[in-house]
This record gives structure tokens, C-alpha cells and sequence, in this order.
């Protein structure tokens, strides 16, 4: 079991930027991946960025365009690892709830295109951008 949490939303104007943190317990087992996914009211859960354990690499949505960086920290003597999302140029249609969630095993290269598969998420934390 890994708990998820995440943090740092917020409101901002057009073209702000915002730091988005999600910690979890542990990193995910046999080289699973972390990736920050968003919902807006009525819609799917659309995956925004993943970070690959297994191999170190990180992957974005088409809808990024450069403006989000994706990165981890390891608390030295603890299992806790934070996912950081810095998100630069925001847009009014980045407003949504972002979630973070945690995957075991194998992330194919297209994992963001399949929430479900996530085994472990977190509660969620409202992003809104204002034009």
C-alpha cells in the first residue's frame, strides 16, 4: 500500500506559474511510474505528466508545449518521495483538479492514457488560472 498526498495549488493569473508536490510513502515497486493527471467538472481524467522509475525518463501530455517540468526528491533515510510538477505559462484551461498517482510495474510508454491502470492516487488539489 503507498499513500499519496498532494499540495501547492492554487489560484494565479494567465501566464503565472505554480509548484505542484505530491509525496508518497515509497517509490512504486518493480520500476512503476508517478504521474500528476487533471479533471475539470464533467469530463475524463486526462494524465498531464509521468515520470518512468524504471528507466529515469519522463513523458508529457501534447498539451504541455514546454511549460511543465516534472521532477522527484528522496528524503535521505526515509522511503518518502516527492513528485514535483512546476507548471510555467499557465492558461485558463489548465484550471482543474490536479491528482497525483502511483503505478506498480511496468509503464508503457502511453501510461498516461490509461488513469485506471494507476493503482494509488491522492485526494486531488485545485488548480484555477484566471484570464
Amino acid at each position: 500500500q503507498i499513500q499519496v498526498m498532494e499540495s501547492g495549488g492554487g489560484s494565479v493569473e494567465t501566464g503565472g506559474s505554480l509548484r505542484l508536490s505530491c509525496e508518497a510513502s515509497k517509490e512504486p515497486d518493480r520500476g512503476g511510474c508517478m504521474a500528476w493527471f487533471r479533471q475539470t467538472p464533467g469530463n475524463e481524467r486526462e494524465g498531464v505528466a509521468v515520470l518512468v522509475f524504471g528507466d529515469n525518463t519522463t513523458h508529457y501530455a501534447d498539451f504541455v508545449e514546454g511549460r511543465f517540468t516534472l521532477s522527484r526528491d528522496h528524503a535521505k533515510n526515509s522511503d518518502i518521495v516527492t513528485l514535483i510538477l512546476r507548471m510555467n505559462s499557465l492558461k485558463p484551461e489548465d484550471t482543474a483538479v490536479y491528482y497525483c498517482a502511483s503505478k506498480t510495474g511496468y509503464c508503457a510508454g502511453r501510461i498516461l492514457d490509461h488513469p485506471p491502470l494507476f493503482n494509488y492516487w491522492g485526494h486531488g488539489t485545485q488548480v484555477t488560472v484566471s484570464s
